[in-house]
């Protein structure tokens, strides 16, 4: 732990921690969904949904990796079993039970709306009291908000293929 890296952020390191080892719940049980959704996607468009899915699930795995890095940093344990992620986590896990692609690109949109709005609040909390954290959500929410955009263009793409305008 660096002791005056700990010292210098203006807010509760204690409650931060608490915050970012939800985000890091958050993370992993993204990565899994997304990961899972690729494994068992069925349906039109399935090659270009299993592609985004696939990345979306690594680029998950990178921002655990920078959430529990921060959380390392300021003297914290990341979240060490599963069974904690689901107690912790703002936005649960839902199994992709259905793998239609329409199903997987709804629950992960869901999914993605959610991440949005956590990151959002860390950015708030830690805007002016701790520039770390808040570029490190500033990096996720950017990628956060580019997966809604790519599912949700998916999905349109989907509708106009299932059934195309007039």
């Amino acid at each position: 732990m660096g002791t005056r890296g700990r010292e210098i952020i203006g807010l509760d390191a204690d409650e931060l921690l608490k915050t970012l080892n939800k985000a890091f719940a958050d993370e992993w049980l993204a990565y899994y969904q997304y990961w899972l959704g690729a494994k068992i996607a069925k349906g039109p468009m399935k090659d270009a949904i299993i592609a985004e899915l696939l990345q979306h699930a690594t680029e998950e795995l990178a921002h655990a990796e920078l959430v529990s890095n921060r959380i390392i940093q300021l003297g914290g344990t990341p979240l060490t079993t599963p069974k904690d992620w689901f107690k912790w986590t703002n936005c649960g896990y839902d199994a992709p039970d259905n793998p239609f692609v329409r199903a997987l690109l709804e629950q992960n949109i869901k999914a993605e709306q959610c991440a949005i709005s956590v990151y959002d609040r860390l950015m708030k909390l830690t805007e002016g009291k701790d520039p770390i954290t808040y570029n490190i959500a500033l990096q996720i929410i950017e990628q956060e908000v580019e997966h809604e955009e790519d599912l949700q263009a998916l999905l349109e793409d989907l509708d106009l293929m299932i059934q195309p305008p007039r």
